[in-house]
């Protein structure tokens, strides 16, 4: 198969290619790139696998950086774009099942793509176009299939991560897991808990934003997957209702997170004990709690004026979202003209500063800080005018 017309981004590459080429060596296109070209999809980052060894790499171009050497990875400087560029290599066994113990270099193309997790990410492309196929992975690709690379079990052993990349790519694609790839899951999927949570919940988080979760979200129950990760143990039924319900992937992390959150019921405290076991940041612990607060009102009638603004611009679009999923209207544009309709947007709007109230005679202190608290809330809720005498007059009766 031959690629006539190559994206912007493999045209810009060309040359790296074409130097390497020119010194004697062998260099491709490889990884999601090539698939998501062939599928028509858009394509990120461009990754280079070559003959060449990493010194000898480091010898052709005058800008690299030793982003992982050690397995092979230089990062080639070109044109004010970085090219990860790696080194044909082999594996040796994975006894963290995440990190090969012992990485060897080699000359061979299809040694290193026998060690690729899925067929269809197992594809070399030249740079003229020309795709190289060595386990069927087009076929794959026209069937809509994922399928692990020779024994799916030895693959599975090697990196567990693969399982849920698996079900994500299930998700992203579209495609199904073939029979003998999601058997060697289901026997391996204790494996998951030797993966750090950070890098599980990546997949995660992409595998809920795909363009079909609920293909996805079927693989993770079936296969076990789900018992592994962090705090789902309890919440078996709510994950099983969810496959029925996520008909289109969610729009962002903050709102994969509410949406599970306010499935699983969880109160405020709840919340932040679960996104601290996923390793989530504390501003989307935050995030997450008010959208949360703001869906599970959305679910059994309106937001008050005080939640509209705690939400704000970008966390009300997240709660109707969460609440439509789990079977409300959709009103957003009701609740953007809510919204917008408040006295103020933001506390920066407020009409009066903790200066001028020290000026008024309130102590500097936490008292200050209560103080401009409760103007807020009253100007959000109506009570009061956003205007500096009513204020000052208000604070001083």
């Amino acid at each position: 198969m031959k690629l006539e017309h190559l994206p912007n981004e493999f045209e810009l590459a060309r040359p790296v290619l074409q130097t390497i080429e020119q010194a004697g060596y062998e260099a491709y296109f490889v990884g999601g790139s090539v698939r998501d070209t062939i599928l028509g999809k858009t394509i990120h980052d461009v990754d280079i696998a070559t003959s060449a060894y990493p010194n000898e790499i480091k010898g052709l171009f005058k800008r690299t950086v030793d982003t992982g050497i050690d397995h092979g990875t230089v990062m080639i400087l070109d044109h004010g774009t970085g090219y990860e560029t790696t080194t044909f290599r082999s594996e040796s066994t994975y006894t963290d099942y995440r990190r090969p113990d012992q990485v060897t270099f080699v000359r061979s193309l299809a040694e290193d793509l026998k060690r690729r997790d899925f067929t269809i990410n197992a594809l070399a492309m030249k740079e003229d176009g020309e795709v190289i196929d060595l386990f069927n992975g087009l076929t794959d690709m026209q069937n809509h299939d994922i399928r692990a690379v020779g024994d799916a079990q030895e693959r599975f052993h090697e990196d567990a991560l693969r399982m849920m990349r698996a079900v994500r790519f299930a998700s992203q694609l579209d495609f199904t897991i073939v029979p003998e790839t999601r058997d060697a899951i289901a026997a391996h999927a204790q494996l998951l808990t030797k993966i750090a949570v950070e890098r599980t919940q990546v997949e995660w988080l992409k595998l809920l934003m795909g363009q079909t979760p609920q293909r996805g979200l079927q693989d993770f129950m079936d296969t076990g997957l789900w018992q592994y990760c962090p705090d789902f143990g309890e919440h078996e039924t709510a994950l099983t209702d969810l496959v029925q319900r996520l008909q289109h992937g969610v729009s962002s992390e903050i709102a994969a997170w509410t949406l599970l959150t306010t499935q699983f019921a969880l109160d405020t405290p709840e919340i932040t004990v679960f996104l601290k076991h996923w390793k989530t940041a504390n501003q989307t612990i935050t995030a997450v709690q008010t959208a949360t607060t703001a869906a599970d009102h959305l679910l059994v009638g309106d937001l008050t004026a005080w939640q509209l603004y705690q939400c704000g611009a970008e966390l009300v679009p997240v709660a109707n979202e969460v609440a439509t999923i789990l079977g409300t209207p959709d009103r957003l544009n009701l609740l953007t003209s809510q919204l917008a309709a408040l006295p103020i947007q933001h506390k920066k709007e407020l009409a009066i500063t903790g200066k001028e109230l020290m000026q008024a005679g309130i102590q500097p202190g936490p008292q200050l800080g209560a103080i401009l608290g409760d103007l807020e809330f009253q100007v959000v809720t109506g009570v009061l005018p956003n205007e500096t005498a009513a204020l000052v007059a208000h604070v001083n009766a």
